[in-house]
């Protein structure tokens, strides 16, 4: 299990200071999700605008590769890799929320355009969301690139409908493509969630690079493996039912993962050693 260092004063150390994990029980995960709910009803409207826009995200990834299923299921798949960036602003909505300050448009402007003073006062700060950005980014396509070419090579026939994809991938007698497909993309998003389930929060919140963050997730998910693995099934749950629910679903379900994800790494992280960034209504 990954240990912090000794210091008492993580600052100017040249050791990667990992802060302390939170105790949780096991059913804490549908806590998060609680409190996700009530933040997207505390500001439903920008909150609705997330879901909105993953929704029509959705439905254009399926328009473009409809008749090449072969493909349509990594991009899918791809683009939950991503999500946890995507829903960047809705930390820092949560985020104002715990905080007191004023949740608007404004807000998530801010959120999304303010690299280029991050990028003027604190070139660090600028590189650690980019960096982590780039490397989800960076996954996703890789596992895109492999679940088209596994499709491709290694079924019966061309896939190019979902009803191709179900008859001689999911359902055929004569091999187990369906449960290596599986089995791969679940060995690829495991350690894509450990890196990431905290890492995204926490370097909105503090001032820390990017091995910090990963470390620091990867942490949490060995302290607290049953309760991780538990929150990583809801997550990949209330997705799937958002997807096929013609992406409708995503409209609830992203605002309410986004919010939710936020209250996990409140109350998995104590992150009271590390220092913290102005609110997204400005940067220092």
């Amino acid at each position: 299990m990954l240990k912090p260092p000794a210091q008492t004063n993580p600052e100017g150390s040249s050791t990667v200071f990992l802060p302390p994990v939170l105790p949780i029980v096991f059913d804490q995960p549908l806590q998060w999700l609680a409190l996700g709910f009530k933040d997207f009803a505390r500001s439903p409207g920008l909150s609705t605008l997330h879901g909105l826009f993953m929704s029509l995200c959705g439905l254009g990834i399926t328009w473009m590769a409809h008749d090449q299923f072969w493909l349509l299921a990594g991009c899918l798949s791809g683009f939950l890799v991503i999500a946890p960036v995507l829903a960047t602003s809705l930390y820092a909505m949560s985020r104002a929320m715990e905080r007191g300050e004023t949740v608007n448009f404004q807000l998530l402007v801010n959120t999304w355009t303010q690299w280029h003073l991050r990028l003027r006062r604190q070139p660090e700060s600028y590189w650690s969301l980019i960096r982590f950005g780039l490397l989800l980014a960076l996954a996703a396509t890789g596992w895109v690139i492999t679940s088209a070419a596994l499709i491709t090579l290694m079924a019966p026939v061309p896939i190019h409908t979902p009803m191709d994809f179900v008859r001689h991938v999911v359902l055929s007698p004569d091999h187990f493509l369906f449960e290596f497909w599986l089995g791969l993309g679940g060995l690829m998003a495991a350690p894509v969630f450990a890196s990431s389930v905290i890492s995204m929060p926490l370097l909105l919140d503090r001032k820390v690079g990017v091995l910090q963050a990963v470390l620091t997730s990867w942490k949490t998910v060995l302290t607290h493996p049953l309760e991780m693995a538990f929150w990583a099934f809801l997550i990949m749950g209330f997705s799937l039912l958002g997807i096929f629910s013609l992406f409708l679903g995503l409209i609830l379900v992203v605002p309410m993962l986004g919010h939710g994800s936020w209250h996990a790494y409140r109350q998995l992280i104590d992150v009271s050693h590390l220092k913290e960034r102005i609110s997204g209504q400005g940067e220092q």
